[in-house]
């Protein structure tokens, strides 16, 4: 046995005897250890094949494993063995990315990696999702990729991209080596402990691949692909909802890419031109036409001549890390439901096509070495784009978002084909699953059927024009004088700030551009939560009978209380969450978790007027047991409600709240959404210093003012009081089979009734029976 113990000690002699004084006393076991006995993993030369029918899998997917001796590390050879097996499966995955993103591709994502699989075996394997009736394609596509790897290896610009992508990753823990997480320095000791690993240390670790990557050829790295040899103890298995492929397919593709590497007329990979630059041509700067420093918050905020609004805060939590997010108001409540989905697939359709000006398979080797990530999202009232970058990559980072608001994103067939290919098999993935009809259900219910809230079915995706899409698109991510932009982390302003004023304050104000829109200009999502009580079962048929609930209650925050009652859902999320876990869980032993959501994201972000929204329960039981915890959980909110909850309680959920604020304080996304929300409060009106202040002052008085009265004084005003009069709840229940349905109603004719109903029952089993195996032989033809 062995104890460890890592954290922020002040002193570590202490902790020392602690460990002595709970661990020292334990007398060890009078007999030596059993030795624990190994198990062979028996090899094979031919390769084995299995295929998978499962209806209610997400989507047709080829699983490639091969299994040899796990070897550990001990010496500075296997180290470097090592290294040269992590750029193999590296360098692999980037062919194996770009292929996903040719035309008609084989497959829609695709990976490689090495995986201890069991005591002393480790396996390489290789998954890939791709199309129904596509798993025979996607099957001879991964096996030819490692064959053309084994017989004409990999470029040296492929190696120096991967060099360079695992050399910035080691960098990045360097820097942050005084700031490392006291989990991860534990599992290091324990995988010493338990497997032999060295434990070296960062310092070392980094200093030594740094003097090996570079001597490490392309010749090294190829020759892991032998482990991926059908004769290396393989193992080919697909899975589809539907049987399309056989046995026989299989084994067919394994024997002809087999000839293929064997008669070498597998070609060389063909490698694309890479431009050498993110911007062509350096924007000029933009200036500074206001300056002001938040004290209070320790940020400084400014206004650039193309109207842009930055503010940006320094902090030293994380040497390699600075986060960033823009926003403007007006999204996708401002379109007509008629536009809304072609408009709502603008960010995938432009994200496949190049957001940044170039296509995603160019731009990851564009990217290679640097550590600098940019994203977008519309959503209903705001559009957004936000980064996270090392420092010394802040300059890449910032052109990217200098690209998203100059490249005009033009649909190309070739491009549009992959998504809609995509997204219809997401939805066929969908209907197959047995949640999303009760998601969808959940979303009818609570939210009036507004469209906004359905989702995207095939007759949907058809309607899409491709080119109206990305024309929005574009016009979400225009006009700089609208966005307002966060910057936290590791910025030197003396380095950074000129960056910004070149890259941001250097894209271009859009001339003629219409007025901002104001947030209380907004157009309102319609939704409407029912106004009486609502239970529903919704069935569908599961390979392996699961039941979820959920239950919901509608939320209204006052105009004249929204200052306290936004601290007060925290908080009485986690005092419901807490109190029927206790109930369910410890008490009744029916449940494993349960958890309390809140959803406020349906109104617009105007100054004015009430918030409503939902708080909803969710667990997942036994299907016979649902409507009875139901009835628990409602008889546990209605106690709270009219008694209150125990000082006990209230204490339990404040320490919650204070640690997780502490442990925030020290996090740069904390700090990054602290911002965020004050910019968006509907009590800023210009001042981010004292909105942040503001809100503190908001948060510490609901705090202070903390009490079982208090609590249930909230609860009582910000959901229905009594809860029993006004909620919704859906149960998702798995469908009895028709021959169930058969065999119940047989069962039942024979307790006892009568020869008629017996006839009828007979009958309208059969009648059941019959209309189905109808149904299935329409399927079938169709197909």
């Amino acid at each position: 046995m062995a104890v460890f113990a890592v954290g922020d000690f002040p002193d570590t002699q202490a902790v020392v005897e602690l460990i002595n004084e709970h661990f020292g006393h334990k007398a060890p076991a009078p007999h030596p250890p059993p030795v624990i006995p190994e198990f062979s993993v028996p090899s094979h030369e031919e390769p084995r094949f299995s295929c998978f029918v499962e209806s209610e899998a997400a989507g047709s997917a080829v699983v490639i494993s091969c299994k040899m001796p796990a070897g550990g590390i001990k010496t500075v050879k296997d180290y470097k063995d090592s290294l040269a097996e992590s750029m193999f499966h590296c360098a692999l995955n980037q062919r194996l990315f770009k292929i996903s993103r040719r035309k008609d591709p084989p497959y829609f994502s695709c990976s490689s990696a090495a995986d201890a699989l069991v005591c002393p075996v480790k396996a390489y394997i290789m998954t890939s999702s791709c199309r129904e009736r596509g798993t025979v394609e996607a099957l001879e596509s991964m096996l030819l990729e490692v064959a053309r790897v084994r017989l004409h290896g990999f470029s040296d610009r492929e190696i120096s991209i991967v060099r360079a992508l695992m050399m910035s990753e080691m960098e990045s823990a360097y820097l942050e080596r005084d700031q490392m997480q006291s989990t991860s320095l534990r599992d290091e000791f324990l995988q010493h402990f338990l497997r032999e690993e060295p434990v070296v240390g960062i310092e070392y670790e980094a200093q030594l691949q740094k003097t090996l990557l570079p001597h490490i050829s392309s010749a090294e790295v190829a020759k892991f692909a032998e482990n991926f040899s059908t004769a290396s103890s393989c193992v080919i298995k697909i899975v589809e909802p539907r049987a399309h492929a056989s046995l026989e397919d299989l084994k067919a593709v394994v024997l002809k890419v087999n000839s293929m590497e064997e008669d070498k007329s597998i070609f060389p990979w063909d490698e694309e031109q890479i431009p050498e630059e993110i911007v062509a041509q350096a924007p000029e700067p933009g200036t500074i036409i206001a300056k002001v420093e938040h004290p209070g918050i320790g940020a400084t905020e400014m206004i650039l001549s193309n109207g842009m609004r930055i503010c940006y805060k320094y902090t030293d939590f994380l040497d390699d890390q600075v986060v960033f997010t823009g926003f403007a108001y007006g999204g996708l409540s401002e379109l007509s439901e008629a536009e809304y989905t072609s408009c709502s697939m603008g960010s995938t359709i432009a994200g496949e096509i190049g957001t940044f000006g170039y296509r995603p398979s160019v731009l990851m080797d564009m990217l290679a070495g640097k550590r600098a990530e940019v994203g977008t999202k519309v959503g209903a009232y705001m559009r957004t784009f936000s980064g996270d970058c090392s420092p010394s990559d802040l300059e890449t980072a910032l052109q990217l978002v200098y690209q998203l608001f100059t490249t005009n994103v033009e649909p190309r067939e070739e491009e549009v084909k992959i998504v809609m290919q995509m997204a219809e098999e997401a939805i066929y993935a969908q209907e197959r699953d047995p949640y999303t009809a009760f998601a969808n259900r959940v979303r009818e219910i609570n939210y009036g059927n507004s469209y906004f809230f359905k989702p995207i079915r095939i007759s949907d995706l058809k309607k899409v024009d491709p080119i109206r899409a990305c024309e929005y698109f574009n016009n979400c991510f225009k006009d700089p004088s609208a966005f307002t932009v966060v910057i936290v982390g590791k910025i030197d302003p003396a380095i950074s700030l000129p960056l910004v004023l070149q890259y941001l304050g250097g894209i271009p104000r859009v001339q003629d551009a219409t007025q901002p829109l104001s947030r209380d200009d907004l157009r309102g999502l319609p939704f409407k939560f029912p106004a009486t009580i609502i239970r529903e079962v919704v069935r569908s048929p599961m390979v392996e009978a699961q039941c979820f609930v959920q239950l919901a209650f509608p939320v209204v925050l006052k105009n004249t209380m929204m200052t306290e009652d936004i601290h007060y859902v925290g908080f009485l999320s986690k005092l419901l969450e807490t109190k029927i876990m206790q109930v369910l869980r410890f008490k009744y032993g029916q449940i494993y978790s349960v958890n309390v959501a809140v959803f406020l994201g349906g109104n617009k972000p105007s100054r004015t007027g009430d918030v409503r929204g939902d708080i909803s329960v969710n667990f997942s039981c036994d299907p016979d047991i649902s409507s009875k915890l139901v009835d628990f959980v409602l008889e546990e909110i209605s106690c709270l409600q009219t008694e209150g909850p125990s000082e006990e309680d209230v204490l339990s959920i404040l320490e919650i709240e204070q640690r997780a604020h502490e442990n925030g304080l020290q996090e740069n996304y904390f700090w990054l959404d602290r911002i965020l929300r004050s910019y968006q409060s509907r009590l800023f009106s210009g001042d981010i210093g004292s909105t942040f202040a503001f809100q503190e002052e908001g948060r510490i008085k609901v705090r202070d003012a903390l009490t079982p009265q208090s609590m249930q004084s909230a609860l009582q005003r910000v959901i229905p009081f009594p809860c029993r009069k006004q909620y919704t709840v859906v149960i998702l229940m798995p469908k009895s089979s028709c021959w169930a349905s058969v065999k119940s109603m047989l069962s039942w004719s024979s307790n006892g009734v009568s020869r008629d109903a017996k006839i009828l029952a007979g009958m309208a089993g059969a009648l059941v029976l019959a209309v189905s195996l109808w149904r299935y032989s329409r399927s079938s033809l169709k197909s």
